[in-house]
């Protein structure tokens, strides 16, 4: 449950906190259940990718995207889980100035992502995608790149 204290730095701050506390205590349940330890990793776009076979791509128009639907990244794996929760302190300077921005109503440029099927990978905007979740929100806004496969 999200409780603001209406200090935007502040609740930017616990925000981030919060997200970190759930993704330790995510990893702790996959350690608890013995299951494998990839079960909350992020999707890695080039392994799908290369599984499904790539036909082509094609840029589409900017478009608003349920934020369910991003499932995996290009190449940010270790800084977020599969949840976009951070995994460590490392993003958390950037995060809580997206978080602070967020929470103030400032423009946030859209993420870019590639799309395979019905499914989301982040190729720039994991941080934003990050905050989103955290704050509850359900879609994003996203360019979209379609990637064609067999």
């Amino acid at each position: 449950m999200r409780r603001d204290t209406g200090f935007v730095r502040a609740d930017a701050e616990n925000d981030f906190l919060r997200s970190r506390r759930r993704q330790v205590l995510a990893r702790l349940a996959t350690w608890l259940r013995r299951e494998p330890d990839d079960v909350n990793v992020v999707l890695p776009f080039d392994e799908v990718v290369d599984a499904l076979g790539r036909v082509g791509q094609r840029r589409l128009r900017r478009q608003v995207i349920a934020l369910d639907s991003i499932v995996g990244s290009v190449d940010r794996t270790r800084d977020f889980d599969r949840y976009f929760r951070p995994t460590s302190g490392r993003v958390r300077q950037r995060w809580e100035r997206l978080a602070i921005a967020t929470r103030r109503g400032e423009s946030i440029p859209p993420i870019d992502v590639f799309r395979v099927g019905d499914l989301h990978f982040v190729r720039d905007g994991h941080h934003r995608v990050s905050v989103a979740h955290a704050l509850g929100l359900h879609t994003i806004e996203a360019t979209v790149t379609e990637v064609l496969t067999r």
